[in-house]
């Protein structure tokens, strides 16, 4: 049985989801972010020495990493069943896309994703009455004149490659899609993906619309990202 260490509102969620449309048996053993520092809590350590999730453990093998779990995954257990492969056979250019999307998805979205977020927490959060004034204005001309315009970037290329396919690999549903979630997900959330992007907008309501998606959300539970 495949145990999925699950936190709250993270990456794992995908996880959840590749094992859904995989169709296996797995085991979720949730943890929950520090409602203060949101970060993860020490207890995930014990699973992996970073403390972070996602961490699967599948037997006596343990994979941490959304990226490895999905390709170790993908390698021992897609296509079995009947079911639809969620790779593309080798030496396509689909599975060229879909390796570039499966990395791209964290190695460059994420990052000015998360500079964001964090930016936002220093424009916003608590802070002495004659700090705040200048804490905020390095935040805001940060996001302004660099974060921003990044993440404006990442997403007009998303879009004009949504234009040539259906799907990030092509114009099949894969693996690839399950990783691209998260961070245009987080980019609905509070990122700037709004109806200047039809085409994100409109990939995010299939995903949302695909069963093996609403059986994820009912394992993973609440899942703030979609707020």
């Amino acid at each position: 049985m495949i145990v999925v260490h699950h936190l709250n509102n993270s990456r794992s969620q995908r996880v959840l989801w590749l094992l859904e449309e995989l169709g296996l048996p797995y085991e979720v053993v949730r943890y929950q972010r520090d409602a203060k520092t949101m970060l993860a809590p020490p207890a995930l350590r014990a699973v992996h020495p970073l403390g972070k999730s996602p961490v699967i453990v599948d037997g006596d093998c343990t994979v941490a990493e959304s990226g490895a779990i999905i390709e170790y995954l993908i390698d021992k257990y897609d296509g079995q069943d009947g079911r639809t492969p969620l790779v593309p056979p080798r030496g396509t250019p689909e599975k060229r896309r879909w390796t570039y999307f499966l990395h791209y998805a964290e190695g460059s979205m994420m990052a000015p994703l998360l500079m964001k977020l964090i930016f936002d927490r220093v424009e916003n959060g608590p802070a002495p009455f004659f700090v705040k004034p200048i804490a905020r204005g390095i935040a805001q001309k940060v996001k302004g004149s660099y974060i921003e315009p990044q993440i404006n970037q990442h997403l007009a290329y998303l879009e004009a490659e949504l234009g040539k396919h259906a799907w990030f690999a092509g114009d099949s549903f894969s693996a690839a899609d399950i990783q691209m979630s998260f961070p245009l997900e987080a980019a609905a959330a509070r990122g700037g993906l709004d109806a200047r992007f039809p085409k994100l907008k409109a990939f995010l309501e299939r995903i949302h619309a695909r069963p093996a998606y609403q059986r994820a959300l009912e394992q993973g539970g609440p899942y703030e990202l979609l707020r």
